[in-house]
């Protein structure tokens, strides 16, 4: 009986913690800055970057 008991309060304690990981992941929240998610749009030359001519 004793160890059932433990496992439903360590399951509690999970469910809590899960719980409170995906109320704070979903509210939203961001920094001040974002990420860059598109390429430059600048062309590298291939001399310069290390590229045939190395």
């Amino acid at each position: 009986m004793r160890n059932r008991l433990l496992r439903s309060a360590v399951a509690a304690a999970f469910a809590a913690l899960v719980a409170l990981g995906v109320v704070s992941g979903v509210s939203g929240a961001k920094g001040d800055t974002q990420a860059v998610t598109e390429w430059p749009s600048v062309a590298v030359n291939a001399d310069t970057a290390g590229g045939a001519g190395s």
